[in-house]
C-alpha cells in the first residue's frame, strides 16, 4: 500500500494487465516525491491520499451525499438514489489501520451503491499509530449503534445492513460483528469481506507474492500490525486475528480473494473457518489480482466483474 512497483519487462507477468496499468500508474506518481520510507508519517499521509486521488474519482453519481458526527467519528451517507428507507453498506476503508481515509476509498464505495442499490454509511475512524487498537473497532461498532439509533431518520433501513470492508477494514467488520455478539446484540445481515487481514501468520502466499512485483509486501503488513497495536500479547486476542476467533452465528458473508496477495491463503482460511462454523459464505477467487485490486475498477475489467459479482450478492441478501 506504499510504492506499488512498475511492470515485469516480460510477457511473465501473472497479474491481469489492467490491474498492472494502475500500478504502474501509481508507482509514476509516487515516483515524483521523496521514498516514503524517508518521511514522517503525516507526509506519507499526504502523498498516498495524493496519488490516490485520481483512483477515488469519477465513476457513479449520487443522489445525495452528507457528511457528518457520531459520537466524535465521521460518517459520510453516500445514497445513489432518493428512494426511502434504503438498505445500508456500513462500509470500513483499508490501509492497514495507518493510512487513507473517505475520499481514498469514495470512488470504490460509490461503485458498490450504484450496482447494489444500498446506501453507503462509510466510517472514517481513528488511524494508528496514534489511536491503537481497540479505538478504530470500539468507532466501527458505535458507528452501526448509531445506524441503528438514528439511521431512519436520514431514510436509510437498519433492518436491511451490511457490513464491508477491504484489507484492515474487512479485520474491523468481522471483529465488529464479534463484539456486537459478544454484547448480546444482533449482527448485521452480511459481511462483505475484501482481501481481509485476519492473522498475522507466515504462508505460502506470504512468500509467493512478497515483493515490489505486487501490491502488498510482507514487511510492509508487519509495519501495520506493530502501528496498530499496543503490545504483543494483543496479537492472542480473537478481535485482533479473528482467525482465531469462534466465528458462529456471524451473518453471511462474501469472500473475495485476489490471487496475487500476501493475504490470499489467510483469506482461503477465514472462509473455511467461517463455513466450520456454520456461516454461509460465498468465496470467490480473482486470478491475476492483487491486493487493492478494486480500486483499478477505471482500467480494470477483473475489478469490474468482482465489483458487479459482490453487488449481486448483496442485493440477493438485502431481498431476503
Amino acid at each position: 500500500m506504499t510504492t506499488p512497483p512498475a511492470g515485469r519487462p516480460h510477457d511473465r507477468d501473472d497479474v491481469e494487465p489492467g490491474i498492472r496499468r494502475f500500478m504502474q500508474r501509481m508507482a509514476e506518481g509516487y515516483a515524483a516525491f521523496p521514498p516514503l520510507a524517508s518521511l514522517p508519517l503525516d507526509e506519507v499521509r499526504r502523498i498516498t491520499a495524493r496519488v490516490r486521488e485520481q483512483w477515488g474519482s469519477g465513476g457513479p453519481a449520487m443522489a445525495a451525499r452528507e457528511d457528518l458526527q457520531a459520537d466524535g467519528v465521521r460518517l459520510r451517507i453516500l445514497r445513489p438514489a432518493d428512494t426511502v428507507p434504503l438498505p445500508v453498506l456500513v462500509y470500513v476503508h483499508g490501509g492497514g489501520w495507518t493510512l487513507f481515509g473517505l475520499e481514498t476509498h469514495d470512488r470504490l464505495m460509490r461503485e458498490y451503491a450504484a450496482r447494489a442499490g444500498v446506501a453507503v454509511l462509510a466510517v472514517d475512524y481513528s488511524l494508528s499509530p496514534e489511536a491503537k487498537y481497540p479505538r478504530a473497532l470500539d468507532e466501527t461498532v458505535a458507528a452501526i449503534d448509531w445506524l441503528r439509533t438514528h439511521g431512519a431518520a436520514h431514510g436509510l433501513d437498519p433492518e436491511r445492513a451490511a457490513i464491508g470492508g477491504d484489507s484492515a477494514g474487512a479485520n474491523l467488520a468481522v471483529a465488529s460483528q464479534l463484539r456486537l455478539r459478544g454484547a448480546g446484540q444482533r449482527p448485521l445481515s452480511a459481511m462483505l469481506l475484501n482481501y481481509g487481514v485476519y492473522s498475522d501468520a507466515a504462508s505460502a502466499s506470504w512468500t509467493r507474492y512478497d515483493g515490489p512485483r505486487y501490491m502488498l509486501e510482507a514487511a510492509e503488513m508487519q509495519g501495520f500490525w506493530h502501528n496498530y497495536l499496543d503490545h504483543d500479547a494483543q496479537r492472542r486476542d480473537p478481535l485482533v486475528m479473528p482467525l482465531l476467533a469462534d466465528l458462529h452465528g456471524l451473518p453471511p458473508a462474501f469472500v473475495a480473494i485476489p490471487e496475487c496477495d500476501i493475504l490470499a491463503d489467510g483469506n482461503r482460511a477465514m472462509a473455511a473457518a467461517l463455513r466450520r462454523h456454520g456461516v454461509q459464505v460465498e468465496m470467490r477467487e480473482y486470478r491475476g489480482a492483487t491486493h487493492s485490486f478494486l480500486e483499478a475498477v477505471p482500467v480494470s475489467p477483473l475489478a469490474d466483474r468482482a465489483l458487479d459479482e459482490a453487488a449481486a450478492w448483496l442485493r440477493g441478501i438485502m431481498a431476503r
